[in-house]
């Protein structure tokens, strides 16, 4: 079962990612700011991890850069989630090492089917 780790300081779209991801078969597991997440990630080794861009004490980009930074993390794919759509929003997030990005609101299934993707992706 594939491990997934949503970073995401906003309670209610938290627990409808939890819901749907585990609904979907993953395992998942919630932290609601960079740093809770970024211990998480450590000790809960997911495949993936959902990131919101901002978010309290380490917020989505420096999480990125510190996850693409160390060995163990560097190849984790990585879905930024925001609700900034502009395009230079987008380039920092990607120039940071995200691998998809987000725009809120989003369709739930499509985030999922989204992270599938990137898993195949990965294992291919």
């Amino acid at each position: 079962m594939a491990r997934v780790l949503v970073a995401e300081d906003d309670p209610d779209i938290l627990q409808l990612l939890i819901y749907k991801l585990k609904g979907s078969g993953f395992e998942a597991m919630a932290a609601s700011d960079g740093r809770t997440a970024l211990a998480a990630i450590r000790q809960f080794r997911p495949h993936a991890v959902l990131i919101d861009v901002r978010m309290p004490g380490l917020d989505g980009i420096e999480l990125c850069r510190e996850l693409r930074a160390s060995p163990g993390t560097a190849k984790l794919p990585i879905v930024m989630i925001s609700a900034q759509g502009r395009p230079q929003d987008r380039e920092l997030a990607f120039a940071a090492g995200a691998d998809d990005y987000v725009i809120k609101p989003f369709s739930p299934r499509e985030l999922v089917a989204r992270v599938q993707q990137l898993l195949v992706e990965v294992r291919a």
